[in-house]
C-alpha cells in the first residue's frame, strides 16, 4: 500500500509539474529574466505549492500519517552558511538550465539525452557535496 501512494503521489507531482510548465525549461529562464521579457506565471505555480503546505503542516501536528511512520518535522528557520551556499549553487544551476531536481526527473521521459546527462550530473553533484562539505568544514568550522 505505501509504496503504491508513492506512486501515485510521484505521478501526480510530476504531472502537475509538466502542467504547470515547470518542465519547460524556457518559461524557467523567462521566469528569470526580470530585465527582459519576464514571464511572472511560475511565481502563480510556486504560490500554488506553498500555501496548501502552510495548511498541512498544521493539519498534521499529532496525527500519524495513513501508512505508518511519522511525519517529517518542519524544517529549521535559521540561516546558516550552509543554507546559503546550497541556495547559491541551486539559484546559478537553475538559471542556468532551467530545471531543478523535481522537474529534471519528471522531464527525462521526453527530454532526450540532454535530460539525461543533466540528471546525471546533478546526481554527481549531490555525491560530491558530503565529501566537499566535511573538507570545508575542517578548513573552516562554523563555529
Amino acid at each position: 500500500m505505501r509504496g503504491f501512494i508513492a506512486l501515485l503521489s510521484g505521478a501526480l507531482f510530476g504531472a502537475g509539474l509538466h502542467i504547470s510548465g515547470m518542465t519547460n525549461t524556457a518559461k524557467v529562464r523567462g521566469f528569470l529574466d526580470f530585465a527582459g521579457a519576464w514571464d511572472p506565471t511560475l511565481a502563480f505555480v510556486m504560490g500554488g505549492a506553498m500555501l496548501p503546505m502552510v495548511f498541512a503542516w498544521r493539519l498534521t501536528r499529532g496525527r500519524t500519517p495513513l501508512t505508518g511512520g511519522s511525519h517529517p518535522a518542519p524544517p529549521r528557520s535559521e540561516i546558516t552558511r550552509p543554507l546559503i551556499a546550497g541556495s547559491i549553487l541551486f539559484g546559478i544551476g537553475w538559471g542556468l538550465v532551467g530545471l531543478c531536481p523535481g522537474p529534471a526527473l519528471a522531464s527525462i521521459t521526453y527530454g532526450g539525452w540532454q535530460g539525461v546527462l543533466f540528471l546525471v550530473a546533478m546526481l554527481a553533484g549531490m555525491w560530491a557535496v558530503p565529501p566537499l562539505r566535511r573538507g570545508l568544514d575542517r578548513l573552516m568550522p562554523t563555529t
